[in-house]
């Protein structure tokens, strides 16, 4: 099994009172609530973050995009992963992903994913996300009933561009390029390797098993919710005839682990209390745009977990929908926490119940401090990790990137401080 460390970049920082101050963390979240001189040091704790989880052996370090919200500070998660191609060595490089249908034209997609594996020897992993309502009608404006046709045209672009070796015309419904001729071009052949993260949607999981492509599910609500969606993906692999190698899947598990079940509890409530009190406090207006949900969808009834949030933020002062106290998350499964043993055990479960080889582990998450994200970090790698190890180990993973061999691409930089004025260096 691939163990895979993920972040979202939350801003840290929301007032106690978010939720009663503010209607939304997502669109038309306050600027005002936002400190650049703060978030400085957000943005550079958390590339800490993730080069420090490099090092301690996670097979990949995971990024995704976001925008006009508080709850994921990436706009552009192609930033981040550039950085992390130069800092880092043998970990893939997981962008989850650029969602497609925000570029005009999608060929940039092609180009900047390009450049991110040139520049880190062939460890891209290529997210492809269809992408949140929040994000894509109304962050960035687009017509939520054409989103799906347009992400799909984007997605047949951007992979004839990375495998045509000519220049070629491209002609679509909603891009007209006279020229496509990408370069740089990536160095794994015939491509990097496609993943689709997916909320649920019925097309999203049928599409790529048609496609051979990784689904996977990227869960606020943990292993138990997500049993209904992974099961529905597998029911279709089945329908579809092909095998059920667990390597087609990726799911996402919030973890925390400390030495006792007892201090992971009391580590870990502040932040997860925080993620699900503030970072996913979505106004309802956001959360369904007609025509962002497919029919077939809606017949099976399956709601995005966006709408949850939002459902939740519009009754809570009726029932309560969702879990945002400790003991409920514990016990929903939203966040796996316990001594390492008990999560190693736990994980092994949500792995073979889900049959899902990459694991995706959010170990920072709310307002998580860089010395908790750290010792969750290190403490996972140490001693639950090596207990997962031999997890599906009997199955090929056919959509893990292809480097260059280590012998052959660049050193890591090493950076040394700069010369003072009137040294012999600066001179």
């Amino acid at each position: 099994m691939k163990l895979m460390w993920f972040h979202l970049m939350p801003y840290t920082e929301l007032p106690d009172d978010f939720r009663e101050q503010h209607p939304s963390v997502w669109v038309d979240i306050h600027s005002s609530l936002f400190d650049p001189l703060r978030a400085h040091h957000m943005y550079n704790d958390f590339m800490d973050e993730l080069e420090f989880a490099a090092e301690c052996g996670f097979d990949a370090v995971c990024v995704n995009e976001h925008h006009s919200n508080g709850y994921g500070l990436m706009p552009s998660p192609n930033l981040i992963a550039s950085s992390l191609a130069r800092r880092t060595t043998d970990t893939a490089l997981c962008v989850l992903g650029n969602s497609l249908a925000l570029y005009n034209p999608p060929t940039r997609v092609a180009e900047e994913f390009a450049m991110i594996d040139v520049i880190s020897g062939g460890r891209l992993i290529a997210g492809f996300p269809v992408g949140s309502p929040m994000d894509t009608c109304y962050a960035y404006g687009q017509n939520p009933s054409m989103l799906r046709e347009r992400y799909l045209e984007a997605h047949d672009l951007v992979v004839r561009a990375w495998t045509e070796p000519d220049t070629f015309a491209f002609n679509g419904r909603f891009n007209q390029q006279r020229y496509v001729n990408i370069w740089p071009r990536p160095i794994q052949k015939p491509r990097p390797p496609i993943w689709i993260p997916g909320g649920g949607s019925v097309e999203t999981w049928r599409w790529c098993a048609q496609m051979d492509h990784v689904y996977c599910y990227l869960s606020y609500y943990g292993y138990k919710a997500g049993q209904a969606t992974m099961d529905g993906f597998w029911e279709e692999m089945d329908r579809l005839g092909k095998d059920r190698n667990p390597y087609h899947a990726g799911f996402l598990q919030f973890v925390g682990v400390a030495e006792t079940r007892e201090k992971a509890f009391e580590l870990y409530r502040e932040p997860a209390e925080y993620f699900y009190g503030r970072c996913l406090h979505v106004d309802p207006r956001f959360a369904g745009p007609p025509g962002y949900t497919t029919e077939e969808t809606q017949r099976r009834g399956i709601q995005s977990q966006v709408a949850q949030a939002a459902a939740a933020s519009r009754y809570e002062s009726k029932f309560q929908t969702l879990a945002r106290e400790m003991d409920a998350i514990v016990d929903k499964g939203y966040v796996i926490i316990g001594s390492p043993d008990e999560v190693a055990a736990q994980l092994k479960e949500v792995a073979h119940n889900l049959n899902v080889g990459h694991l995706m582990l959010l170990l920072q998450f709310g307002n998580m401090n860089k010395d908790l994200a750290k010792y969750n970090t290190k403490l996972f790698a140490e001693q639950v990790m090596p207990q997962l190890g031999d997890v599906f180990s009997e199955w090929e993973d056919r959509w893990w990137p292809k480097p260059m061999d280590r012998a052959d691409r660049a050193a890591l930089p090493s950076f040394q401080p700069a010369a003072q004025p009137g040294t012999m260096a600066a001179e």
